[in-house]
Order: structure tokens, then sequence, then C-alpha cells
């Protein structure tokens, strides 16, 4: 439990610093230092966005800066897509499901390069 929380701060930080997700560090992590498989990690990952995007959509309510019905909106198509995402990913192997989280991580590292200032 306390590496999970470890990992979870660790990366956190370094997604805030990058300006990437934080499942991009999160779940390499847990496949590599808390041996789950790429299935539960990837869930797990996607699971503590949950509480991460409700609390921040209510500090950002109490500004003013949410439009409740694009929200409710945003909201219910998160939740079929989360669906489909999920009937999706069971119906995958985990080595297929693996290289294609291996492709998103190219892909992320060539648009902070691209976002790189230039010196």
């Amino acid at each position: 439990m306390i590496g999970a929380i470890a990992i979870g701060l660790l990366a956190g930080v370094v997604a805030g610093l990058l300006g990437v997700g934080g499942g991009v560090l999160f779940v390499p992590a847990l496949v590599f230092f808390l041996g789950l498989g790429q299935h539960q990690a990837e869930a797990t990952s996607l699971l503590a966005i949950v509480p991460v995007a409700i609390l921040g959509t209510f500090r950002q309510d109490r500004y003013g800066n949410v439009n409740r019905s694009d929200a409710l909106l945003l909201g219910a198509l998160s939740l079929a897509g989360a669906a489909g995402g999920v009937a999706l990913a069971n119906s995958l192997s985990g080595a297929f499901l693996r290289d294609a989280f291996a492709g998103l991580m190219v892909l992320v590292a060539a648009q902070l390069v691209h976002r790189a200032p230039r010196s």
C-alpha cells in the first residue's frame, strides 16, 4: 500500500511538471514496481482519475468556470465511453494492450519533444 501511495505521489508530481497525464507514468510504475498485469495497472490508473476529476470539477465550479449542462453531458458520455473501453480492453490480450500503451508513450514523448523550448 505504501508503495502504491509513493508511486501515485511521485507520478503526480512528475506528470504535473511535464504537463502529461499521470497515467503515462503511473501505469508502467504499477507494472514494474508492484507487479500488476497490464489490465490491472490501466484499470487502477483510470480509477484513480475519478476522485481527482470530481474534486477538480467542484473546485472549478466554485470559481464559476464550469458550464454545468456541458459537464453533465460530458459526464454521461464518459460513462458510456468507459463501459465501451472496459469491454474493448477485456477483449484484448495483455500483450496487445501493453504494446498499444507503449505506442501511446511514444506519441506522448514525441509531443513533449515537439513542445520543448528551443535553445
